[in-house]
């Protein structure tokens, strides 16, 4: 084989090459990742359902299934806004759920549409007296770069922040401001609030990242090999050898 290459094909045609594979392993990392965080999902969400733990919760409690027993606080519920469901804009009810142990909670008790926002049009979503929730444990959400800051004076709240909705209602000393809660559907009914589902439908596009960015790679190869051999500059020299031995 007889290699020679050029200096500026070369000096651009590496780090392009190095760029491309390192972009392929990172979406690879992320696919584990992403199968990880749906896995522990799943397997959390489905688990035997447990009370609320008391004190500071490790963040491989997220998404654990939770009994939640008390009374709803509908005179506070706040609302998410810009959430969708199936195509279709609305809003996330947000309620203070106060526990039979003293402590209060926030519980996203799912989706309801925008002509629903108003409390008096679904007088049947207002839960009196003491109930039993079935949920999963949630840390606070993170805020997306072009997610507008929460306005709780003006009633806007973009990114689930609990620390900031107990301030905003003075829920006191005994609400949970670290962690909250997601009520979830238990039933093949839809009925509103729209909870979430224990079964996951996040996205995992990252096997297919991986293998443009790897297709890539090879492609950038197979044109820095041909480019070179079509200048002379690479070759195999089966036929040279095969005639010396001729």
């Amino acid at each position: 084989m007889k290699f020679r290459p050029l200096l500026w094909p070369t000096f651009f045609a590496l780090p392009a090459l190095i760029f491309l594979l390192a972009l392929g392993t990172w979406q690879v990392q992320r696919l584990e990742w992403k199968n990880q965080l749906i896995t522990d999902f799943e397997t959390r969400a489905n688990a035997d359902a447990i009370e609320l733990p008391i004190g500071a919760i490790a963040p491989e409690m997220e998404f654990r299934r939770l009994s939640l027993t008390g009374e709803f606080d509908h005179d506070r519920e706040v609302f998410l806004t810009g959430r969708t469901y199936e195509g279709n804009a609305g809003f996330h009810i947000v309620t203070p759920f106060r526990l039979t142990d003293g402590r209060t909670i926030l519980i996203n008790r799912g989706w309801v549409s925008e002509s629903y926002r108003d409390p008096a049009k679904r007088s049947f979503t207002l839960v009196e007296g003491e109930t039993t929730v079935a949920a999963i444990l949630r840390f606070p959400g993170q805020k997306g770069y072009f997610v507008p800051e929460n306005e709780p004076e003006n009633g806007f709240w973009f990114t689930l922040v609990p620390a900031q909705i107990v301030a905003h209602l003075g829920l006191g000393d005994a609400a949970e401001s670290d962690i909250y809660a997601a009520a979830l559907r238990t039933s093949e009914k839809i009925s509103l609030p729209i909870g979430a589902k224990t079964k996951t439908n996040l996205r995992n596009s990252h096997l297919g990242y991986a293998i443009t960015w790897y297709g890539i790679a090879c492609a950038l190869i197979g044109v820095y090999a041909v480019f070179h051999h079509q200048r002379g500059r690479l070759s195999i020299g089966v036929g040279g050898a095969a005639a010396r031995d001729e």
